[in-house]
């Protein structure tokens, strides 16, 4: 049985073609494995990087896509906590050691051995895929497919980088970049109870913010109008990290919520890191990460601003984005 899927054929700016549409077998589910018919897959930065070589390849000719929702069609051996029917998800982290000092200490995330999703190992962009069923997520049912796609990375992400950003009960947060993972945890923020700014140069993105209940949306290098408690830096923009910085009260965390990021210019140690401010990477995600967030998402019911695409449409939803044409979430159907 044939199935149809997009290839890294050779990484590389999106203008040369980097992907390639190809008819493949159906892959079958080894031991452990769920065999997925995908719905929906949503794109997110990191398959960009991923496509133009941001990322060093680890899998010649991957398929992309690491936010999966679909319908199990096939258990391999010794599958548990799925049956045939379910629906589920498929996020970025797919393979752990489970040995390590990391693991051993709840920090999976950091484990050497860390395997992902449309990295190492083929993803979503195609109509079916197959996951460990461990690594795996059953999903809310107040969302339709093309909304909770997005919250299995770009959800996911947000909510750890949220949390590593030491952000105080009621206390105000910067955005820095609005696209599918700020505009998802901006909302979760705001629900808690902080008050969000938002900078970023998009106006529409600017617009989109203030609509989901943002303080204020200003530009990407403005300064926000009043002192942060926390930020999250989620444009990939390394010149961003001394602005978000001189924003940040006295104590203030900036976390850098992205895989990839651009060079950081020098810093001033006065006017960016005195007064006790940190600034932090965030590092993939846990699975206690995403079966909290998926919870709380349940109990708060997120706006998820999706673009479809069909699934033949991928070269142009990844060249959307590289473009910065997408405001919200880029979504492909099966």
């Amino acid at each position: 049985m044939e199935m149809t899927a997009w290839e890294v054929a050779h990484p590389g700016p999106m203008r040369t073609g980097p992907l390639r549409l190809v008819e493949r077998p159906v892959p079958e589910p080894g031991p452990g494995e769920l065999l997925i018919r995908v719905s929906v897959c949503a794109v997110c930065r990191t398959d960009l990087h991923v496509t133009e070589g941001d990322l060093p390849p680890h899998r010649a000719h991957v398929v992309p896509g690491h936010e999966i929702v679909g319908e199990v069609v096939g258990l391999g051996p010794d599958t548990h906590g799925f049956e045939l029917g379910d629906r589920a998800g498929v996020a970025w982290l797919r393979h752990t050691c489970g040995e390590c000092a990391y693991c051993e200490r709840g920090a999976e995330n950091l484990c050497p051995n860390s395997r992902y999703t449309g990295w190492d190992a083929d993803g979503g962009y195609a109509q079916y895929a197959v996951a460990p069923a461990d690594y795996a997520y059953h999903l809310p049912e107040n969302y339709p497919d093309e909304e909770v796609a997005p919250l299995l990375c770009a959800g996911i992400i947000g909510y750890r980088a949220l949390r590593l950003s030491s952000l105080p009960p009621g206390g105000v947060l910067g955005v820095y970049g609005f696209g599918g993972s700020a505009h998802l945890t901006a909302q979760l923020a705001i629900a808690l109870g902080a008050r969000v700014h938002v900078m970023t140069r998009s106006k529409a993105a600017q617009e989109l913010a203030l609509s989901l209940g943002a303080a204020s949306a200003t530009g990407a290098g403005e300064r926000p109008p009043e002192r942060l408690d926390s930020a999250i830096l989620f444009a990939p923009v390394g010149d961003l990290v001394p602005v978000a910085l001189a924003a940040l009260d006295r104590g203030g965390t900036l976390a850098v919520a992205g895989i990839h990021l651009s060079d950081i210019p020098p810093l001033r140690y006065e006017q960016h890191l005195f007064y006790e401010r940190t600034l932090r990477s965030v590092t993939a995600n846990t699975r206690d990460d995403g079966r909290e967030f998926l919870s709380l998402a349940a109990r708060h019911r997120l706006r998820v601003h999706t673009i479809g695409y069909a699934l033949s449409q991928a070269d142009r939803a990844l060249t959307d984005l590289a473009e910065d044409r997408v405001d919200g979430v880029a979504v492909l159907h099966a």
